[in-house]
């Protein structure tokens, strides 16, 4: 698609529910793919990754983030109920995973622009959720893209004190804390929901 026609898209999608519901309070950035769901190829480190896969990745992770939060400032400056931006970024935007170099770029990309929105939007609150691992369709097939699924979902799950995979509603309900006046001065944060596998560095057995 060329640029001015997903920008004209995205324009016409945030006038329409600013239109529909007479104005934005909340905007939730949460599209995300990783680099197994748009290539078949088992060889993606960063320096084998192509090219295209890197810039399809970054569209809808980081870019299309930055469009949609560009296209709904206006709606939300307007709002007399404590305007809120949410995004979607992952524990991947603070550490690195295999196999996964443009989501984790884009991942980290996405809690920096939530820190700089924050302060270019305010008093537009902005912050962003890093989930660890979620038992979520994207989830499922980075596990597949793998030569032993339940192997790797094992790998990915062994550091953390909560051994099992996350919920989608235990990242949800933070969602829409974030979203409330009750975080009314919380802004420029970014929460990790990882079931505890960033407080240490170890690996369970």
């Amino acid at each position: 698609m060329l640029d001015s026609d997903r920008n004209a898209r995205t324009a016409a999608l945030t006038a329409g529910a600013a239109e529909r519901f007479d104005g934005l309070d909340v905007l939730v950035n949460n599209a995300g793919v990783i680099e197994s769901t748009v290539t078949t190829d088992h060889d993606r480190a960063v320096d084998s990754l192509s090219e295209e896969v890197w810039d399809a990745v970054y569209e809808v992770n980081l870019k299309a983030a930055w469009l949609t939060t560009k296209f709904a400032a206006p709606y939300l400056r307007r709002s007399p109920h404590g305007p809120a931006i949410v995004n979607a970024a992952s524990v991947s935007g603070l550490v690195g995973f295999p196999d996964s170099p443009a989501y984790g770029v884009t991942k980290a990309g996405v809690i920096h622009l939530t820190k700089v929105t924050a302060v270019d939007l305010a008093p537009v609150r902005c912050n962003c959720l890093c989930p660890g691992v979620i038992d979520t369709p994207l989830a499922r097939s980075f596990f597949a893209a793998g030569e032993d699924r339940d192997a790797r979902e094992r790998e990915l799950t062994a550091p953390q004190s909560v051994d099992r995979l996350g919920r989608p509603e235990e990242v949800a309900r933070p969602v829409c804390f974030l979203a409330s006046d009750s975080a009314a001065f919380i802004t420029g944060a970014a929460y990790v929901i990882d079931g505890g596998a960033l407080a240490w560095r170890g690996v369970k057995g």
